[in-house]
């Protein structure tokens, strides 16, 4: 006995520090992730991000699936068990977050479309309200990725094809602007669907923007679907390899292509359809898809020097550049993956300018990349600068927003490469009669953070879920009522009963019964190959609903493969902890969902609380103000993040050492300075408050992570269910139950 006890000590002692040491971790985490949020609240964006994921804290379960499921790290992170949007200017709208969340929890909506004037109105077949006729896809409509433009075509050529002809040889049933991946999805649609159409292009050859990219870039990492060709057999293509492809496709199906024809405006023509008017020949259609990008032509600066020839505003072949101080101008993923590329070649010597203090819009890989490239030396960054001047050897730079001159400073650049983003085609888009002011519009649904569709889609869900749960149940019950005279027998009364060689658990029904089980449990199981991306087939959704049917269906099965009556071996011991697998299974997907989830909303509070002391203090550099912004932040560091539970509890009754001491500095400098009682007195209640708040926010995620135990619970039974399940069969087999003996 004693040296059982001495063991369950050391394990406990084990597990308690490990736990202990996790928990630290996952507090720092938090705290990191925390403070992320916060400076990208607080940064002056250029514009509200096109694509944000909103999630709903009252369904979110904290699986973290939707974080997992996201290709751009950065923009979601758990944050006191639940998924928070950390840096929406990285979404670009892959929407696997959407499609991975079990409980429909993450939507996809639109910023704030009424503080942009660079998002077209459409209705919902993608045309172009009030002009019938003009449908818009691809990357002007704002979806940036290849994958959303393609489908996009591919569906509007569908509706076209849908609709009435015209009959008039000499007029087009449509005319395509742009072949780029948009434009050529729409263009095999259409041949698919036996229209008579043109596709232009102001490039020579067909892939639009994509044909402009690096050398070797990978464009494409999903799966898409094209018209006449179906579903493409690689994940990931190069810019060359899938150019190459898409050329091929219009080789050979026939794609009517002219290059080198700029688009210039479509117009209504009075006899019907449209014109749509080039720097060529003016085209009659009955239709016009502009699958325009938002690229257009390249942003200029807008300073002297910027048409030199050795300024260029795109990179197509860095190998091209050796030996040579180079200065790239920009911020975003183009500059910094052009920086890169040019820094691996030999001799070269990058500076890169940015206006703003950081690279905030890039995504996490490209980050990393650009954080080891300056760590290395292989680039040198300038920060909030931007360019005066460019001259032969040299490009003349100021801090941004400074016109005066007094601080300009001069780079080495043998070769400039400016890449700042480009003109949109909106002017054309406009004489066009498409228009970008969505205060005319009401809001899509999908732009709202409503949850009423979701909530009925999850309560729809769980309904077929429970329904095959109880039919099971009562399944089960009725076989256990069929056989009630032998299941009410003790068990050494048994073996005389006629259907004791049918329901024995070595024999016969009984034991396969355990063998259905066994197999239902590894269909269970399977659930998590899926949650960890591992297994892509299927919605997470229907994983879900499989491993909560199975799961009820193993153990039904197992009571019946034990006779309605386990013992106490290894069989026993399995069904047990399958049981309360169940159990815990239950508490995480349906109790633990209810609990209260108030810990971000008391982050958001604190946020706020903060920023009132900051208002409170902005105007004033005296030492009662430094102090008051420097004490309260460390005592809210000290109190939310660095403090024990213990001390969290004593604050809880009252002994708030660090507020009373807070507060005896700030009083003591106040008398001092001769601080005014009013200004004292709102500053040390704002301190106050954010004291409480903090407070309160740790103790919720103290109860977030006790509660959350379940967890734990649920991981652990099911690896020590399934050893109890090997250890089972092993000694079925070794006694000749699978042999009939």
């Amino acid at each position: 006995m004693t040296w059982t006890l001495l063991a369950c000590l050391l394990v406990v002692l084990m597990l308690g520090l490990a736990v202990a040491f996790q928990r630290r971790a996952e507090l720092r985490r938090q705290r990191d992730v925390i403070g992320e949020r916060a400076a990208m609240a607080a940064r002056q964006v250029e514009a509200t991000p096109l694509q944000v994921p909103l999630v709903d804290l009252q369904k979110c379960l904290g699986c973290g699936t939707c974080i997992r499921a996201c290709p751009e790290e950065g923009v979601l992170d758990l944050v006191h068990g639940q998924a928070a949007v950390v840096n929406p200017a990285l979404c670009v709208g892959h929407a696997r977050c959407v499609a991975e969340c079990p409980v429909g929890a993450v939507t996809l909506g639109h910023g704030d479309l009424s503080e942009r004037d660079d998002v077209p109105v459409l209705d919902d077949e993608l045309a172009v309200p009030g002009t019938d006729g003009v449908y818009l896809v691809g990357e002007i409509t704002a979806k940036a990725l290849i994958r959303p433009a393609t489908e996009q075509g591919a569906r509007v050529a569908a509706t076209i094809g849908g609709r009435p002809r015209g009959h008039s040889p000499d007029i087009l049933d449509l005319v395509i602007v742009g072949a780029g991946p948009a434009g050529l999805a729409c263009a095999l649609g259409a041949i698919e669907q036996g229209l008579e159409f043109l596709l232009i292009d102001q490039e020579a050859v067909i892939g639009g923007t994509v044909a402009k990219y690096p050398r070797r870039k990978l464009v494409l990492t999903e799966p898409i679907t094209l018209p006449l060709r179906g579903r493409l057999p690689a994940r990931e293509y190069a810019k060359e390899d899938l150019v190459s492809l898409w050329q091929e496709l219009a080789d050979r199906h026939g794609v009517p292509f002219r290059g080198g024809i700029t688009f210039d405006r479509c117009e209504p023509h009075p006899d019907g359809g449209f014109t749509v008017h080039t720097d060529g020949d003016a085209l009659r259609t009955d239709n016009v898809v502009l699958a325009l990008g938002r690229r257009g032509q390249p942003r200029r600066l807008g300073v002297p020097g910027e048409d030199l020839p050795h300024v260029a505003y795109a990179l197509l072949d860095a190998h091209n550049f050796q030996g040579l101080d180079i200065v790239v101008v920009g911020g975003g993923d183009s500059a910094v993956e052009a920086a890169m590329a040019l820094a691996e070649q030999a001799g070269n010597r990058v500076t890169i300018v940015h206006r703003q203090d950081e690279f905030f819009r890039i995504r996490r890989r490209n980050r990393d990349r650009l954080q080891a490239c300056f760590a290395d030396g292989r680039i040198s960054p300038v920060y909030e600068h931007e360019v005066a001047s460019i001259g032969p050897g040299t490009v003349a730079i100021r801090p941004a927003g400074d016109t005066s001159g007094s601080r300009t400073r001069e780079l080495a650049a043998d070769q400039v490469f400016v890449m700042i983003g480009g003109v949109p085609p909106f002017q054309n888009l406009r004489q066009s009669g498409v228009s970008f002011d969505h205060r005319e519009v009401a809001p899509a649904p999908d732009d709202r953070a409503s949850t009423a569709p979701e909530s009925q889609a999850t309560s729809a869900g769980l309904l077929p879920v429970l329904g095959s749960s109880l039919v099971l149940t009562i399944a089960t019950f009725a076989f256990a009522l069929w056989h009630l005279d032998y299941y009410e027998k003790p068990a050494a009364l048994r073996a005389a009963d006629p259907t004791h060689a049918l329901l024995r658990p070595d024999q016969s029904l009984g034991l396969w019964f355990g063998i259905v089980a066994v197999i239902a449990l590894l269909a269970n199981l399977a659930y998590l190959l899926r949650r960890r991306l591992t297994v892509r087939f299927g919605s997470l959704t229907g994983w879900m609903s499989v491993h909560i049917v199975t799961g009820v269906a193993a153990l039904l099965l197992a009571a019946l493969h034990a006779a309605l009556a386990p013992r106490s071996t290894p069989g026993g011991h399995a069904f047990w902890a399958l049981a309360a697998l169940v159990v815990t299974g239950a508490i995480g997907r349906w109790f633990y969902a209810w609990l209260p989830r108030a810990a971000n909303g008391r982050e958001l509070e604190l946020t706020a609380v903060k920023q009132r002391l900051a208002e409170l203090t902005a105007d004033d550099s005296s030492e009662f103000a430094n102090r008051a912004r420097s004490e309260t932040s460390a005592m809210l560091e000290r109190r939310q993040w660095r403090g024990s539970f213990c001390g969290r509890v004593l604050t809880l009754i009252g002994l708030s050492w660090d507020l009373w001491f807070t507060n005896r500095q700030l009083k003591r400098i106040a008398a001092t300075e001769q601080v005014p009682d009013a200004e004292r007195a709102a500053v040390m209640a704002t301190v106050r408050a954010a004291h409480r708040t903090a407070v309160a926010a740790a103790h919720l995620e103290d109860l977030r992570a006790v509660l959350s135990a379940w967890r734990w619970f649920h991981r652990w039974l099911a690896l020590l269910l399934m050893l109890l399940v090997v250890v089972h069969v092993v000694m079925a087999w070794s006694h000749g139950a699978f042999g009939g003996s």
